[in-house]
């Protein structure tokens, strides 16, 4: 059995594997932000437990246990070396925290992005295809390069972050421009410029409180600048993406995270056309563009599929 943790800046989750692709238990928390890392550590300390009862497993049972962290991390010390949401985590040594809970079973820690690649790298829609490049496209946008099975992570500190790619003669980041936040900024920025839409009736006036979802519903209903937005955020994937094939030629490129769910008609189509136009001409057709296979649970997935290599690797 192993142990699968995320940590986002939002979510929650543990998760108990056999490490062949199946979630035998699965606890979800809600991340409180005033409370800043102390609260997250002191809900996975009431959660694991749980989780482990449910199956009747002792901690000592376990032969590795994996972190996705919502975050940049560091391989060498097994540290957090921030959070960008949540206060308190700089330099804490999360692996080692974990292990102590779990009474010395190995643990390790890698970035969500990171982990959420390998887990479809190993269990989904990527299984068995090399290089693999995960993109998620959420309240942030992050990346994983999956090479023959395992991550890619440069130096050591991650690599492959997509979301921190300038896209535009403003220098602004793809992050900025296709994210759940992004889209709901440049939407506000247009509002503010007296631009008409549907979105001003749906916050009932208050432009503070448009949201990505926001945006992309107003698209669906034919609101124009909503669907501006979506166009620009689009661009910017695809600006990003086709460097991603210039430099990586990846056999395919999977996609999750919530803007994700906008589908094959809103998304994946006319990405793709827009990659087709931009494509280095010797690498058109090599990469294909699909929708991430293991919905919300990739990251704990991700997470178990760590942990098994580092009891793998113990063994060797």
């Amino acid at each position: 059995m192993y142990l699968g943790i995320e940590i986002g800046g939002t979510k929650l989750q543990v998760g108990l594997g056999d490490g062949a692709g199946q979630l035998l238990a699965l606890w979800r928390g809600t991340v409180v932000p005033a409370e800043g890392s102390a609260g997250i550590l002191r809900q996975l300390q009431g959660a694991i437990p749980q989780v482990l009862a449910q199956m009747g497993v002792a901690a000592h049972q376990l032969r590795a246990a994996g972190i996705g962290f919502g975050g940049p991390t560091d391989d060498a010390s097994q540290t957090v070396i921030t959070s960008h949401q949540i206060a308190g985590w700089d330099h804490f040594p999360l692996a080692a925290w974990l292990r102590d809970l779990l009474g010395g079973v190995p643990a390790v820690l890698c970035n969500d992005a990171d982990v959420a690649g390998l887990a479809e790298a190993t269990y989904g829609t990527g299984r068995g295809l090399s290089p693999l490049f995960y993109m998620t496209i959420g309240s942030g946008i992050g990346g994983g390069l999956i090479l023959n099975g395992t991550i890619y992570r440069g130096a050591g500190q991650g690599a492959a972050e997509i979301g921190h790619v300038p896209v535009n003669e403003r220098g602004e980041e793809l992050e900025a421009v296709a994210s759940g936040w992004g889209l709901a900024s440049q939407a506000r920025r247009r509002l503010e410029r007296g631009e008409p839409s549907l979105l001003t009736e749906m916050v009932q006036g208050d432009w503070s409180q448009v949201t990505g979802r926001h945006v992309t519903e107003a698209a669906a209903r034919g609101d124009a600048l909503a669907q501006s937005v979506l166009d620009t955020a689009l661009d910017a994937l695809a600006f990003a993406l086709d460097l991603v094939i210039r430099l990586l030629c990846p056999r395919r490129i999977v996609i999750g995270g919530g803007v994700s769910l906008l589908g094959e008609e809103r998304l994946f189509q006319p990405l793709r056309q827009r990659l087709q136009a931009r494509v280095f001409p010797p690498f058109r057709g090599l990469t294909d563009i699909v929708p991430a296979q293991l919905g919300e649970e990739v990251v704990v997935h991700g997470a178990i599929a760590l942990a098994r290599q580092l009891w793998e690797s113990s063994r060797a």
